[in-house]
């Protein structure tokens, strides 16, 4: 019975990477990437957003911006914490399993931002509705404090920013994302989507693809 271990939290997705997102190599590397955006997707099917940016920056992180609703920052009824936390930290805590969330969606429901919250060296996020902007950061998937309000919003926008480095202790040595290959997803992607726009800049190399298609699959 000793030999039983129980991992809390988001230590199982650091200590075993490849059941979550398949492995350590390029291919999991990219997936960090199709997890956030896919977020922003269901947003779009939800047909609360209808925008989408994803940014690499010159240190290779990430960001992702959508318009969509926000992730809700209220306190959790059961989780004594803001549902913004619980969603980021919580294996298998979202709002895709119930019939209230999301009618359609894809990713690893409940799973896929609290994976990639778990394998960045950090990760920030940066919420907008009810009037204000909600901001927390985490390390390695633990948050460094408890979520805050960090200012008004005067123009009624709302939508989520999320942004991560990918943690290099976890994936393999020199591998780093590419540009063909995301635009390629972000492409598919605007095309299943209808009326949705995907903005792609790597900043890295100063290249950028904006993706729309007005009537999706049939345009």
């Amino acid at each position: 019975a000793k030999d039983i271990q129980v991992l809390e939290g988001l230590e199982a997705v650091r200590r075993r990477p490849g059941m979550y997102i398949g492995g350590t190599d390029i291919k999991a590397l990219h997936h960090l990437v199709y997890e956030v955006v896919d977020n922003a997707i269901d947003e779009a099917l939800a047909e609360a957003c209808d925008r989408i940016e994803i940014v690499i920056h010159p240190d290779s992180s990430v960001s992702c911006t959508d318009n969509g609703r926000g992730i809700p920052v209220g306190p959790h009824p059961t989780q004594k914490k803001s549902a913004l936390e619980v969603v980021m930290t919580t294996l298998h805590a979202g709002g895709k399993f119930g019939g209230g969330g999301y009618k359609v969606s894809g990713g690893l429901h409940g799973v896929g931002v609290s994976a990639v919250n778990a394998l960045s060296e950090w990760c920030e996020v940066e919420v907008k509705r009810d009037g204000q902007v909600h901001f927390q950061r985490y390390e390695r998937g633990y948050p460094k404090a408890p979520v805050r309000a960090t200012g008004k919003i005067k123009d009624g926008t709302t939508g989520t920013r999320v942004s991560f480095k990918f943690d290099k202790k976890i994936f393999k040595e020199d591998i780093d994302f590419r540009f063909d290959t995301l635009s390629q997803r972000f492409r598919e992607m605007a095309f299943v989507t209808r009326g949705v726009s995907i903005f792609f800049l790597d900043e890295r190399s100063n290249r950028e693809m904006t993706f729309y298609f007005e009537g999706g699959i049939t345009s």
